[in-house]
C-alpha cells in the first residue's frame, strides 16, 4: 500500500495520500493547502485519484479543496452534517487572521459504514461526531490503520469549544467507534504524530 503524509496549510494539517501499488488508484484526504506538494506525491506514485475526502469541515482541513478538485478531477466527499461549512471556509479563516478559500460543494456524502474502494484496498467510514457534527474517521481494516482527523490525537482529543462541538459526544464517539478497534491499529490524526489504539486506550488522559 502507498501511504504518504504531508503537513499542509498554516495550521499544520496532516494530509494523507493513499494508493494501491497494483492499480495505482488512490485517494487524497484533507487537502488543507499546499496542494502542489500533494500533487508531487500523487505524480511520483503515478496515482489516479478516485476521491478527495474531508474528515470534517474546518477551514484548515478543506482550504485546498478547490485546487485539489481542479488538479485531480475527482469527486469531493464530506459528511452531510459538515457540508454547509465548505462555503464559509474563507470567512472563518479570516476570523483567525488567515487567508482561506471556499470549497466547492461536495459531490457525495460520507456516511457511517460506507465503504470506499481504491484498487485492492477498502476503507470504511466511521462517523465520529463531537469535534464537529460531521466528523468522520477512515478505517482500513486489512492494513490496520485508521485516519482519525481531529477526533483523536496522540495522548489527546479534538477540541469541542467550537460551534457544533460536544465534549460528551466526542468521548462517546471515541469509545464506541475507535476504542472498539484492535489495539494494534495505528491511528493517523489530523495534526501531530501517529499513535496506536492500544496506547490511547491505556494512556490518553481524557479516558
Amino acid at each position: 500500500m502507498i501511504f504518504e503524509t504531508v503537513e499542509v496549510g498554516p495550521l499544520g494539517v496532516n494530509s494523507y495520500i493513499l494508493g494501491c501499488a497494483t492499480s495505482h488508484e488512490g485517494v487524497v484526504i484533507d487537502p488543507g493547502g499546499d496542494v502542489e506538494r500533494i500533487a508531487e506525491i500523487v505524480q511520483r506514485h503515478n496515482l489516479k485519484i478516485l476521491y478527495i475526502i474531508n474528515t470534517h469541515g474546518h477551514f484548515d482541513h478543506v482550504g485546498g479543496n478547490l485546487q485539489a478538485v481542479r488538479q485531480f478531477g475527482a469527486p469531493l466527499l464530506i459528511h452531510e452534517s459538515d457540508a454547509a461549512m465548505l462555503g464559509r471556509a474563507a470567512e472563518v479563516a479570516g476570523m483567525y487572521g488567515m487567508q482561506g478559500e471556499n470549497s466547492p460543494a461536495p459531490d457525495s456524502f460520507l456516511a457511517d459504514n460506507r465503504e470506499l474502494v481504491f484498487g485492492t484496498h477498502r476503507m470504511k467510514v466511521l462517523h465520529t461526531p463531537g469535534h464537529t457534527q460531521g466528523g468522520c474517521c477512515l478505517y482500513l481494516e486489512d492494513d490496520k490503520k485508521v485516519i482519525t482527523g481531529d477526533t483523536l490525537f496522540a495522548d489527546s482529543i479534538g477540541r469541542t469549544d467550537l460551534p457544533g462541538g460536544s465534549h460528551e459526544q466526542l468521548l462517546a464517539s471515541i469509545k464506541s467507534k475507535l476504542f472498539s478497534l484492535p489495539d494494534e491499529v495505528t491511528a493517523y490524526p489530523g495534526h501531530g504524530p501517529k499513535t496506536t489504539i492500544g496506547h490511547e486506550k491505556r494512556h490518553n488522559p481524557y479516558f
